[in-house]
């Protein structure tokens, strides 16, 4: 790499971590770690939310699907608009008010208010497991796009680079420096992907007319897809929108009910058409390079497997100029880095909310924000190591959505819709729908299991009804 998109980098991520720093001096407690003193505005939320969602993995995901299905990919993220826009206006109204009036921190308080502490304990464990595979998918995706520009370092090289990185700034500067550098980060990519990255990949591959004659005809079309494969993009995406713990956290940080609905349509614009379409281009774009023989000085030539999601940092790689190359992979770093960072930081305020502060009991809000650093480098960490275990960013991000979703979208419909409800609907509804999900994908039995995860979730909770112990009713 050329070392003006070396120094490029590098400032950049300097900058991050000067960020962090900055912002870990004005904590003065948990809260104001956690949310940011529960004042940020719309637009910065907004902002962070479509950066914390579609990100990295998401990026870098999307240029893998491009690359294979061309622009029907674009599908996947439409249901994260649907998903933002539906939680705007059944989810958000009925939880700012009951967090203004019971100080809700986390996703799990809600889950406490409804089925009680035991239920948001299990609860609780279920979004860890779920948001620590988030956390690494996001990881991995900054060390593929590392180890295809840096010829230097290989994918375990980058993956402790790109972490160690996102877990120091992430854990000293808390929701604040996570909001705020995620705006910035954000913006840089939209401008970096809009005014350089399709640009020049589009000159670089020979245009419109190579396009055509290079790609298969379904790749120009928006119906290169399958039903199966957009109802399981559906069934993922969407209900995450009603459980993620970032955006609860977000939700929380909002000044008012009225910001954070702001926020959510927001965020469900830039998901689609904008980012949607810009990531699966660029795939787009990597396919006729890579079927062009363009890849081959680097290594890679179109006799040789490709994996998709490696394509589209290659065709960045080829196709800018030295400098440019370094803006680009800085706005691809803001994505990646948005994401990991804000579930890093979710995922450390659930364990210090729902299981450290439940047991132990703190008035020295300086010792809780240092545990709440301590935390977030710990599970940085675990995030870190578990990123080694796999090779395939969307798959890791699917497989966490989904153990999350079959376990806790249910319970959370249920407290939105019913007067009442039972400690053991959320708990057998968590266990059969998340525990279906994890065991028929770990063993691979079904192409799409969520759908038996839901409907596990579903009669877990019908159970929990006929069978009720303790009734909760709702204030």
């Amino acid at each position: 790499m050329n070392v003006l998109d070396l120094s490029v980098i590098i400032i950049y991520l300097l900058a991050l971590l000067s960020v962090g720093f900055y912002f870990s001096r004005t904590h003065k407690d948990h809260d104001d770690y956690f949310l940011g003193g529960r004042n940020i505005k719309s637009w910065h939320v907004g902002l962070s939310v479509v950066a914390t969602d579609v990100g990295g993995g998401f990026s870098i995901g999307l240029g893998g699907l491009g690359f294979a299905m061309g622009l029907s990919g674009s599908w996947m993220l439409f249901t994260g608009l649907l998903g933002a826009w539906t939680s705007a206006v059944f989810l958000i109204p009925k939880i700012k008010k009951l967090e203004e009036t019971k100080r809700f921190s986390t996703f799990n308080d809600v889950i406490s208010h409804f089925y009680g502490n035991k239920v948001a304990i299990v609860a609780t464990i279920i979004s860890l497991i779920g948001y620590l595979g988030f956390t690494s998918s996001q990881l991995l995706a900054g060390a593929k796009l590392t180890s295809a520009t840096f010829e230097s370092i290989d994918l375990s090289g980058a993956l402790w680079l790109m972490g160690i990185v996102t877990i120091v700034y992430t854990a000293f500067g808390g929701l604040k420096a996570v909001i705020y550098t995620d705006t910035v980060q954000w913006l840089i990519l939209m401008v970096g992907l809009i005014f350089i990255g399709i640009p020049m990949a589009y000159v670089y591959v020979g245009g419109w007319d190579a396009i055509v004659a290079t790609v298969p005809s379904g790749h120009l079309s928006l119906t290169n897809v399958s039903f199966s494969q957009i109802l399981e993009w559906a069934l993922t995406i969407m209900p995450i929108w009603f459980i993620g713990l970032t955006l609860y956290q977000r939700i929380y940080a909002c000044k008012g009910e009225k910001a954070a609905r702001q926020a959510w349509y927001l965020a469900g614009l830039l998901e689609w058409p904008i980012m949607a379409f810009m990531g699966v281009v660029l795939g787009l774009l990597a396919r006729v390079g890579y079927e062009n023989n363009q890849f081959a000085s680097v290594g890679f030539p179109n006799t040789v497997a490709l994996d998709a999601e490696m394509a589209l940092p290659l065709l960045l790689k080829m196709s800018l100029v030295p400098g440019l190359l370094g803006l680009m992979l800085a706005a691809y770093f803001s994505a990646i880095l948005s994401t990991a960072d804000s579930c890093l930081m979710a995922t450390s305020g659930s364990s210090i909310s729902d299981l450290y502060l439940r047991f132990v009991k703190h008035s020295d809000h300086k010792k809780i924000v240092r545990l709440s650093q301590i935390s977030t480098l710990v599970l940085g960490l675990v995030a870190l190591t578990l990123a080694n275990l796999f090779t395939n960013v969307l798959n890791l991000m699917l497989l966490s959505y989904g153990v999350m979703v079959s376990g806790l979208f249910i319970p959370v419909v249920g407290a939105l819709f019913l007067k009442k409800t039972y400690p053991l609907q959320g708990f057998m509804s968590i266990i059969f729908g998340g525990g279906t999900t994890l065991i028929l994908q770990g063993l691979s039995l079904t192409s799409i299991p969520i759908i038996w995860g839901l409907s596990a979730s579903m009669i877990g909770f019908f159970l929990g009804t006929i069978l009720p112990r303790v009734e909760i009713k709702h204030v």
